[in-house]
């Protein structure tokens, strides 16, 4: 199975939901989220900052993606952050959650979506890189996390986004990596972890999303997979990742994006989600929390931004997605946007 450069391009940029004009963005406290997350980067002390302490890497993304959308990603020092980053990268090629952390495929994707988010995909040796999350890859096509060997769609996907940003994705077996995740496919038309596992929003939006980089988005029965993620859409608007769940912020874009991607997202009231995400905000101090009147986190203020600056509208199919592109800065890092990774709140979370 072989790709080639612009069916490659086609096949990520069906990612981009549409224009970053936005359809809640006039209502999201712009200013206030903004100097939420530059203050979770100054305390470095506090609990949820030595908690999250082997989860960085992680945050980085979501903090500085988010900054991005407002608009603000101006206010950091980027080869301050480039730096740090390069000094989490092991010699194996793959990098860990923070300095001194052992290596993982998950921080692996978010190290290359943060420098490509800031240009910086110049600093990395490629081939070292796609040659680690290739060494991943087993032999019935799935991958591993990392040298300890567990197994999960999740990192399907990110060895597939990984290697397609990097335009390495020749490295895998990718009719393999295709096979191993449609075998994942569920009777309701969902994906779970593994074969057999019980479907979820997040897997799902995993494996759609590698079917979709690959160009196999054929294997998917989008109307019956589009009926269960609609069925994910609860009273208050919001959506949760599998039956009898409370509603979360996050699934906002786990269920939106996977609906784009098989074109089935006039299916779902997009402004009762809208507003779930806006009601899920702390107008006081900034930031944005799973659902209403909780706690605040620099996860789901990224989940909620990143929703609120993309109009999920029903026009915006696969193909379109590539008008959608000159719409907006045409370099490299622009795909970040369209490969949001899936991480620890997920592997421990599954709500």
């Amino acid at each position: 199975m072989h790709f080639n450069g612009e069916q490659q391009r086609q096949s990520i940029i069906c990612f981009l939901v549409c224009s970053l004009k936005g359809f809640t963005m006039g209502e999201l406290e712009v200013e206030k989220h903004a100097q939420y997350i530059l203050s979770v980067e100054k305390r470095k002390d506090d609990f949820e900052s030595v908690v999250m302490e082997h989860l960085r890497m992680n945050g980085a993304y979501w903090g500085l993606t988010t900054l991005d959308l407002l608009g603000k990603l101006e206010t950091v020092d980027k080869d301050e952050i480039v730096s740090w980053v390069m000094s989490c990268q092991h010699e194996s090629g793959g990098f860990g959650g923070n300095v001194g952390h052992d290596p993982h495929i998950l921080y692996t994707l978010s190290a290359v979506q943060v420098l490509a988010l800031l240009d910086k995909l110049d600093v990395l040796d490629i081939d070292k890189l796609a040659n680690y999350i290739a060494s991943l890859q087993n032999e019935d096509g799935s991958f591993s996390g990392d040298m300890w060997g567990e197994v999960d769609t999740r990192f399907s996907y990110i060895a597939i986004c990984c290697l397609s940003l990097l335009h390495r994705i020749d490295k895998i077996n990718v009719e393999k990596a295709v096979n191993y995740v449609v075998s994942c496919k569920n009777l309701d038309g969902g994906f779970g972890s593994i074969p057999g596992g019980e479907s979820h929003a997040g897997q799902i939006f995993c494996c759609v999303g590698a079917l979709a980089i690959t160009g196999s988005l054929h294997h998917v029965d989008k109307d019956l997979l589009g009926w269960w993620l609609c069925e994910r859409q609860v009273k208050s608007g919001g959506l949760n990742g599998r039956p009898e769940k409370l509603p979360d912020v996050c699934y906002s874009w786990w269920v939106l994006s996977s609906l784009i991607m098989i074109d089935r997202v006039h299916w779902i009231n997009k402004e009762k989600v809208a507003r779930f995400i806006l009601d899920c905000q702390d107008k006081e101090n900034g930031g944005i929390s799973d659902r209403p009147d909780d706690a605040v986190d620099v996860f789901h203020t990224y989940f909620g931004v990143a929703v609120s600056d993309n109009d999920f509208s029903d026009s915006c199919t696969p193909l379109e997605g590539i008008h959608c592109m000159a719409m907006v800065d045409p370099k490299p890092p622009v795909l970040f946007y369209i490969v949001m990774e899936l991480d620890f709140h997920f592997l421990n979370i599954r709500d």
